[in-house]
């Protein structure tokens, strides 16, 4: 006679479902807000762009104003406070030169081809509503203080690439049969509600499986430093990563440019975009903190992304052009052009428009996950108890022994 084989789960198996619960349960409500808040930031330009018309100006066959006009007119609507960023944009976008204190952010935007005010924009808290500051605040720290917030996040984010592991386990079929398939790749929409849910959770956690774990990881960049030094150890090779330094001006040759009557920060930028005549946008740091500091301007090649950029780093005394690794998207090799990609994955924006449909999806989905896995475990749970409770009124109602032999 043969015995049946047991459908018991092995040892193995009980582990990865039992982690793929409380794991679950744990990090579901953070998931559930970077996911949501990350579906908002993957079109936050699109929609600045449709709502906010002060981004925008009329192209001009002239030459931008230097970036000393716009920090003076800059200046004037921020009294006493310090300049952290300066932006131009294409020929069609305004420059903006932003503020940033430890809590909150604003931004004048600027004509670039007069230097004329044209928007001040402040974040929470300051007398005006930023929605993406209040969006990307959630996403990366839960609206917390950034030092307890972000390490939450990164926790929960670390978690989340384990559940991914322990789904595909989860959802992995016993058997290849036809059956099986259909419940693995297909959602049975003509089921109960309880089915629904079940197939949503398991088929579109194998569909966005892989996606969902390099928007994890992308994330996980910012909110652990070793996490985004080892990700540079892999994909170089073992080489360490540089991380993000800047060349040292020589100090012994201050005072040689203070006669000029154009500031350092004008000339290096003049020196700029006669290299860069075709560039769609420019960043700098308008104020540098220390004597030996370089400036900087970065070159961004292409609209709407950031990845690739052209840096430029100049002796403040002598405006002497400095080089740095990586400072050059094309000439980058593999590990710093990942490290130059990352941002622009992570929103989808390195794949165009598509790209950002294709993560506000994948995001959407992920923020779905701690739902109907909630939901499959309560329908479990109660289903448990009902089996319970049956067991225990059957059990009630068995007539007693009465201890009297029977022939």
């Amino acid at each position: 006679m043969k015995s049946k084989k047991s459908n018991n789960p092995s040892p193995l198996r009980r582990l990865n479902d039992w982690l793929h619960l409380w794991l679950g349960l744990v990090s579901g409500i953070v998931v559930f807000i970077v996911s949501i808040t990350g579906c908002f930031y993957a079109f936050q330009q699109e929609i600045k762009d449709a709502l906010e018309p002060w981004r925008f100006v009329e192209a001009q066959e002239k030459a931008f104003v230097p970036p000393s006009q716009l920090l003076d007119t800059a200046l004037a609507y921020m009294p006493n406070a310090k300049p952290t960023g300066l932006t131009y944009s294409n020929r069609e976008g305004a420059a903006a030169v932003g503020f940033q204190n430890k809590e909150h952010f604003t931004a004048v935007f600027l004509n670039p081809y007069t230097g004329q005010f044209l928007k001040k924009q402040q974040s929470l808290g300051e007398g005006e509503f930023d929605f993406f500051r209040f969006i990307i605040n959630g996403h990366r720290a839960l609206w917390l203080p950034y030092e307890i917030g972000r390490p939450i996040v990164g926790v929960c984010t670390l978690i989340f690439l384990v559940l991914l592991i322990t789904g595909l386990v989860m959802w992995w079929p016993k058997r290849w049969n036809k059956s099986n398939r259909d419940k693995s790749f297909k959602i049975k929409w003509s089921g109960s509600f309880k089915r629904v849910n079940y197939d949503l959770h398991n088929v579109l956690g194998f569909y966005t499986l892989i996606l969902a774990f390099v928007l994890g990881v992308t994330g996980l960049v910012w909110s652990f430093k070793w996490f985004e030094e080892g990700l540079y150890y892999v994909t170089s090779g073992g080489k360490e990563m540089p991380g993000h330094h800047h060349p040292h001006s020589d100090t012994t040759k201050a005072g040689l440019l203070a006669n000029n009557t154009v500031s350092a920060l004008d000339r290096a930028w003049y020196k700029t975009i006669a290299v860069e005549p075709d560039a769609q946008g420019f960043y700098m740091t308008p104020i540098l903190e220390d004597k030996d500091d370089a400036l900087e301007i970065i070159a961004y090649q292409n609209q709407g992304s950031w990845y690739n950029r052209n840096e430029y780093y100049y002796d403040q005394y002598t405006l002497a052009l400095y080089r740095v690794q990586g400072d050059r998207y094309t000439e980058a090799n593999t590990a710093d052009k990942l490290t130059m990609l990352n941002y622009d994955i992570h929103i989808g924006a390195v794949w165009g428009l598509p790209g950002k449909i294709l993560a506000f999806s994948i995001s959407l989905i992920c923020a779905s996950l701690p739902i109907t896995g909630f939901l499959v475990w309560w329908n479990k749970n109660k289903k448990t108890k009902k089996k319970a409770n049956l067991a225990r009124n059957a059990e009630s109602t068995r007539p007693k022994n009465s201890g009297v032999a029977t022939a």
